[in-house]
């Protein structure tokens, strides 16, 4: 008769496989993954029940159900002892919180997170590792010492105690004959064989448990006491700073902390370049420029990569001098996503009131400090062909090429990312609706410039690209930067200016002083602000913001995945439609229920219609275009719409929803999972508002 095999064992809600580490202490005893064979048991009622005969299993130690009795009696192929391993020492006494603390309810140990959850929690700006909801074992209460050596051996002794014949099956001794458990048992059968075998596999087995519980306990006493403060190797700041490059291993401190973050260099959002600029000094230089970096998780992930303390002797760095102190004040109505850099959108009640945006709730899209400019000593930077290059002061900006002006929708690529969020957790500004905004601009056109400089109408070989260079710099120097197509700049209909006023005034330092570009129809993120140089080139602008964000790609790509040499950058934006009144939330009066809002498309295409629901999609209204009538291939600006509808009796709530239909028929999407990105770009399904009416 052969033995009876349950089926594989399943791990217990509430259990944690610590196999990893009990492997690591019998490895310090010289006892390489190889050992005691021990069947699972399991916990029912205060008492043993059902024993199982050893079987493949998983790597660590689990604590396991007994199988169906349907199945005990089973039987099963021949077998044979499965190679020796280590496999369970999970006792029932520590399992069941007789020593509590001990063993905190997880279902996983709490490895460190591998370089897809690092990248993805970077990337994702989402906190925790999503591992367990309890602290790991070494930030759980573990008791004294004394418990952290009780408890292994109290482990490996009581499961040799309880099962006599264990060792025996597991090397292989036991006979061909089963016998019924003694009464004193659960029920179930197992083999028996030589009891002098038997014994001395208990004894061998009993010194086995105590080493390795020995080992393990110090193992464990060693993690509790680094959590606790055990002092961290101290290091001098010139020692960190011969750790500058990834072959000698990539260094930073912040504060009195040393950090070795190599294997996060490939991970970092902003690109290998920008984090390198650190290596071998301290993290609050450029923290102070990148205030998104200043969160808990950030600091958290941070912590996982120390190495060291700075030594106590080491003077310590004076306090970075707040590189966005020269900001100028901003209208307190704005609503803020960011502070540094400063990143604001009008409310957007607000943002309907006025075809043209007033300059002070104009939405404000920073992502370096606000550059001070004396506009005496300002000169504009033009690369000419044949390597000359035209250097113009504002003042003959000015007075040598006509001014032009032009009303223009500037729109940020993240308009409406909110929404995009709640489907799915996107990186960027949590942007409403109301970062997009109107303004007359007024200026040189560019393509006048560019010819005076030398270009001619057709580009020549190499010349593909017009790239601008920004005066907003980080502390490497970079600055932002951007481009547009060169059959852009040069058209007579694109209307490209370097504008210096903006709503007949000059431009505000937030939006550009004392030049910016403004390139009608497309996005907002080629409109570089503070303009300091203009060239042409055979490749677009080498900026991080040119090649490595403002693009869309497929919902099926994330950031494992994610290659932005394969999608291109953003140019002219797709037909777009938001409300603004009512928002969200609010009780409407019966009766009568105006809903105004704004519609635009890029590429200067016109809108023709805009349709607006009070039920949801079921039913539509056409909603009254107001604002500018522009030319339908040329329309750069918005329309504002209106619509004034009755509320249908009886209804206690409203699901109002608008879309917009441009010149080329081209209609907002109803939905927006179908075109979520991982960046929150190019949001502009149905916009939904969703209010309550009022009791008459």
């Amino acid at each position: 008769m052969e033995p009876s095999i349950p089926p594989t064992p399943q791990l217990l809600p509430g259990t944690q496989d610590e196999g990893g580490a009990l492997r690591r202490a019998l490895a310090g005893l010289g006892w390489a993954g190889q050992g005691l064979a021990v069947p699972c048991r399991s916990w029912v009622g205060g008492g043993m029940s059902q024993e199982q005969s050893p079987s493949p299993a998983p790597q660590g130690h689990q604590l396991c159900r007994p199988p169906p009795r349907d199945q005990q009696a089973r039987a099963a192929p021949a077998w044979a002892p499965p190679p020796l391993r280590l496999w369970s020492f999970k006792s029932p006494l520590i399992t069941q919180g007789a020593w509590p603390g001990l063993l905190p309810s997880c279902h996983a140990p709490r490895p460190r997170p591998s370089p897809l959850a690092l990248k993805a929690q970077a990337r994702t700006v989402e906190g925790g590792n999503g591992v367990c909801d309890v602290p790991s074992p070494r930030a759980a209460d573990t008791g004294s010492v004394e418990m952290l050596l009780l408890r292994p051996v109290a482990r490996g002794l009581g499961a040799l105690r309880g099962a006599p014949r264990w060792p025996a099956v597991a090397w292989g001794s036991h006979s061909r004959t089963c016998t019924a458990w003694p009464p004193s048992r659960a029920h179930g059968t197992w083999c028996t064989g030589s009891s002098s075998r038997r014994r001395t596999a208990v004894a061998v087995g009993a010194l086995l448990g105590l080493g390795a519980g020995l080992a393990y306990g110090n193992h464990r006493r060693q993690a509790a006491e680094a959590e606790q403060g055990a002092p961290y190797p101290v290091f001098t700041r010139q020692e960190v700073g011969r750790h500058r490059s990834l072959a000698e291993r990539v260094w930073v401190t912040y504060g009195s902390e040393v950090f070795d973050i190599t294997d996060f260099v490939e991970l970092h959002p902003g690109g290998q370049s920008k984090i390198l600029l650190a290596a071998g000094g301290a993290l609050e230089p450029f923290w102070a420029m990148y205030g998104v970096h200043r969160q808990e998780h950030v600091l958290s992930l941070l912590q996982g990569y120390k190495v060291g303390e700075l030594s106590p002797e080491e003077p310590s760095l004076p306090s970075p001098q707040d590189p966005y102190s020269g900001d100028p004040p901003r209208h307190p109505a704005l609503r803020v996503n960011s502070l540094k850099p400063f990143n604001a959108e009008p409310p957007a009640e607000l943002l309907g009131e006025n075809y043209l945006t007033p300059n002070q709730l104009f939405f404000t899209r920073n992502h370096l400090p606000v550059p001070a400019m004396d506009p005496a000593s300002y000169q504009l930077q033009v690369e000419g062909p044949g390597g000359r290059t035209l250097a113009l002061s504002l003042s003959e900006l000015q007075s040598r090429f006509p001014k032009h002006e032009v009303t223009a929708t500037l729109q940020c690529a993240g308009n409406r990312r909110a929404e995009m969020n709640r489907v799915r957790p996107v990186k960027g500004l949590e942007w409403g609706v109301a970062a997009i905004s109107t303004a007359r601009w007024g200026g040189a056109r560019l393509r006048d410039v560019l010819l005076y400089a030398g270009y001619e109408e057709e580009p020549q070989a190499g010349q593909r690209h017009v790239c601008f260079e920004g005066l907003d710099r980080d502390l490497s120097g970079a600055a932002y930067g951007a481009s547009i197509p060169y059959s852009r700049a040069l058209a007579h209909g694109a209307e490209v200016l370097l504008a210096y006023e903006m709503n007949g005034e000059a431009l505000p330092r937030d939006h550009g002083y004392p030049v910016r570009v403004v390139v009608p129809g497309v996005v907002g993120a080629r409109q570089v602000k503070w303009l300091g140089r203009v060239s042409v080139s055979p490749e677009e602008s080498p900026s991080h913001w040119q090649r490595n964000d403002y693009k869309g790609f497929s919902p099926a790509v994330d950031w494992d995945t994610v290659d932005f040499d394969a999608a291109p950058a953003i140019q002219e934006l797709p037909i777009q439609s938001a409300i603004t009144e009512p928002t969200p939330g609010t009780a409407v009066p019966p009766g009568q229920l105006t809903v105004k809002g704004y519609a635009w498309s890029g590429g200067g295409r016109g809108v023709v219609r805009v349709d607006v629901s009070l039920d949801g999609g079921r039913t539509w209204h056409v909603a009254e275009l107001a604002g500018e009538e522009q030319p339908l291939d040329r329309a750069w600006a918005w329309r504002l719409w209106q619509l004034t509808a009755p509320v249908p009796p009886g209804s206690v709530q409203l699901d109002i929803v608008c879309k917009a239909v441009d010149a080329s028929y081209n209609v907002q999407p109803d939905t927006v999972a179908p075109i979520w990105n991982l960046r929150g770009v190019l949001s502009n399904a149905w916009h939904r508002v969703r209010v309550t009416v009022a009791e008459e």
